[in-house]
């Protein structure tokens, strides 16, 4: 068992080849040491090369809803009224601290989810998709 640091790509296939093999491994044996302490050397190398972001917080809103078979109706009283809800998922208003709290006490969405602010880039995408639209509509009238 010779187990040094993972610090390259090629570190890094040779530790998920080993772990591959080692997967069957009796729980207790050396070997099944080994596949502990690789996994841990693997996890530490792809959390700093391979980050996965947080999701949106709009979107995180809904896939929770989605997970519990609720539709955006159930979010009147956590986040307000209608209007409310409409504005927050649509990206118009940004949570509230309270919003915040609510949403993780009754839906158990992570805070640290809901934190982040709402993605300026969605709203570019979408003011550049609606005036592309308008400016289609303009040239089918004339």
């Amino acid at each position: 068992m010779e187990i040094k640091p993972i610090r390259t790509e090629q570190d890094y296939q040779a530790a998920l080849r080993r772990v591959e093999a080692l997967w069957d491994c009796k729980n207790g044996s050396p070997e099944f040491d080994e596949l502990d302490v690789l996994a841990t050397l693997i996890e530490a190398y792809e959390r700093e090369h391979y980050p996965v972001d947080l999701p949106n917080p709009i979107e995180a809103i809904k896939f929770r809803l989605e997970q519990q078979g609720k539709d955006t109706r159930a979010l009147i009283g956590i986040i307000g009224q209608r209007t409310r809800v409409y504005e927050i998922l649509r990206g118009k208003r940004s949570l509230s601290l309270e919003m915040i709290r609510n949403l993780h006490d009754k839906l158990g969405i992570p805070a640290n989810v809901l934190i982040q602010p709402i993605s300026r880039i969605r709203r570019t995408e979408r003011r550049g998709a609606q005036r592309r639209t308008r400016s289609r509509k303009l040239k089918m009238s004339v």
